[in-house]
């Protein structure tokens, strides 16, 4: 598999894994309620899961491709890039990874959807999913904070790519919420069930990557800094 490619599927990991986490999943848990109300019209379910996909999609874009952007266009950009941001990726991936395994822990505050908010979403029908997918976007938690701009930005800057990794990972975001929608809307029944098997996997997964990324952090600090590799 070509590095590009790499590059995109990594981005579509990253983000399906924020949105399984347990912090994004409780707010998750209410988009799928939105998404999927219109049980028994499928289509609906499936237009307003594009409309919640391409409001996380457009979030994660804009933010993302600023931020790449900005450190794109760093004074000296081309050197920084080759030589202090290149040895500064392995250690950022180390201190990830080691979040992720829960070696350490960090809080922020989160945005959040205010009752005004929610308020005029809910009135904007099935039109607002587009903006309620913007803003559980931007509501930022210590995971997705970690996976976004510890993760995902420095990839997207390493691979000069502002617009279509962020774009990636917003839909990698979206998919698990689109999925349980329609999951609603044909009325499985094992709804809960599935959730309680995507909270087991997130578990499994996120210490996987965990693992991964210290793994990746440590050859990259060695093969950027003490020219071991």
């Amino acid at each position: 598999m070509e590095p590009h490619s790499i590059a995109v599927v990594s981005a579509l990991w990253l983000g399906i894994l924020t949105s399984i986490s347990p912090c994004p999943l409780a707010a998750n848990f209410a988009a799928v309620s939105y998404v999927g109300r219109h049980v028994g019209s499928p289509r609906r379910v499936l237009f307003a899961g594009a409309l919640y996909t391409a409001g996380r999609t457009a979030a994660y874009l804009v933010l993302g491709a600023a931020s790449v952007w900005s450190l794109m266009s760093v004074v000296s950009a081309s050197s920084f890039l080759q030589g202090s941001f290149s040895r500064l990726i392995g250690p950022m991936l180390i201190l990830v990874g080691l979040f992720l395994l829960g070696v350490f822990s960090f809080s922020i505050r989160g945005a959040g959807v205010s009752d005004a908010m929610r308020e005029r979403i809910d009135r904007a029908g099935i039109w607002g999913a587009l903006p309620l997918g913007a803003v559980l976007a931007l509501a930022f938690c210590p995971v997705s904070a970690a996976l976004f701009f510890g993760s995902l930005v420095p990839l997207a800057t390493r691979n000069s790519s502002p617009l279509l990794l962020p774009a990636v990972y917003g839909i990698g975001t979206a998919l698990p919420v689109v999925f349980f929608a329609v999951l609603i809307a044909i009325g499985v029944g094992w709804m809960g069930s599935a959730l309680d098997r995507v909270q087991a996997f997130e578990k499994w997964a996120r210490f996987a990557t965990g693992l991964v990324f210290v793994g990746v952090g440590i050859f990259e600090t060695l093969r950027s800094t003490l020219y071991l590799i």
